[in-house]
């Protein structure tokens, strides 16, 4: 699978990386044979970036992940976790000796002596304008607990605020065909910069698999069950922001789209490939099935003018209103 980099780190990634939200918690329940499966099958398919964070399965993705590698000493994997959603979500939570605690755990669970990227997951805004607490992310790359940093973002206005940083090596966003604002402002600044672009929640939680119905049920334990209207975290994480019953009428027209020999989520996952800017995109997956299909999104045809175009025209008409505002 072809490789971006992520200039400011010079570190690299698959285009295709895998997301590992799915393997802690929060999705229902996949057990740990599963979830070594996934892996597997990523890295199999040329999947050579995993993201996770010590608050997925309050450490468990990242402790699956280090069971893994620990295996398959042949791989060069980049891992990035983040750090920070473990605490109340006050700016003076967000201070070296708390970083170094968190570092000190992140690497327990990984099972590693410096973290390949760690970002700061999603914090209050209000953070991203602060020196110290870049000072503070400047230390743990000088003190070699980290090879470099990042951030997590919830709005566009807050990854340029990141992009600004000049060490900032990487800003995660949602970006999707659901989610397309990043477009205009976020992924030419951090072209610009040379700061990597982290697609996340690029299937709007599943909405842009096409495999839901307003008649879907979801278990008690998934986040699309318990945070449909913000309950847990930023509504944003859950489908995208999208209203349930609007998402699932605009992805069925969105399965219709498909070209031949794409699934619907390949067809997602491929319109983010092609966006000029992206390093990575991290889809999740339940299932070595989902992570072989997900990887393969890479190596399918580039999408035709009158594809991208009909994706434009049904976000605009259909789910524009419902996000921009906010994010």
């Amino acid at each position: 699978m072809d490789e971006r980099t992520f200039d400011r780190s010079g570190q690299h990634a698959s285009v295709v990386g895998l997301g590992t939200w799915q393997l802690g918690a929060d999705w229902g329940d996949v057990d740990d044979k599963e979830a070594l499966s996934v892996l597997e099958t990523a890295a199999e398919s040329g999947v050579t970036f995993f993201d996770t964070a010590d608050v997925y399965g309050d450490g468990r993705s990242e402790q699956t992940i280090a069971t893994f590698l620990s295996g398959r000493p042949d791989l060069h994997v980049l891992v990035a976790t983040k750090m920070g959603r473990r605490v109340d979500q006050i700016p003076e939570n967000y201070v070296l000796d708390n970083f170094r605690d968190w570092n000190d755990r992140s690497r327990r669970n990984l099972g590693v002596d410096r973290i390949d990227l760690v970002q700061l997951h999603c914090p209050p805004t209000s953070v991203y304008s602060t020196d110290e607490v870049f000072d503070a992310l400047d230390t743990l790359v000088e003190e070699e607990r980290v090879a470099a940093y990042g951030v997590s973002v919830e709005t566009c206005e807050e990854a340029l605020t990141a992009i600004a940083r000049p060490n900032v090596a990487s800003v995660q966003i949602i970006l999707n065909p659901f989610r397309m604002k990043p477009l205009r402002e976020v992924l030419p600044a951090a072209r610009e910069a040379g700061v990597g672009i982290i697609a996340r929640v690029p299937l709007a939680s599943g909405l842009l698999s096409g495999k839901y119905t307003r008649e879907t049920v979801f278990p008690e334990n998934d986040h699309r069950a318990y945070n449909r209207h913000g309950e847990a975290f930023d509504v944003g994480e859950t489908f995208s922001g999208v209203d349930y019953a609007t998402g699932v009428e605009a992805a069925a027209e969105f399965s219709a789209l498909a070209p031949e020999g794409y699934t619907p989520a390949q067809l997602a996952l491929r319109w983010i490939v092609e966006q000029p800017g992206v390093t990575t995109v991290i889809p999740g997956a339940r299932s070595p099935e989902q992570a072989r299909a997900n990887a393969n999104a890479a190596r399918l045809p580039e999408l035709s003018g009158q594809t991208l175009t009909a994706i434009r025209d049904l976000y605009e008409q259909r789910i524009k209103d419902q996000v921009e505002s906010r994010w």
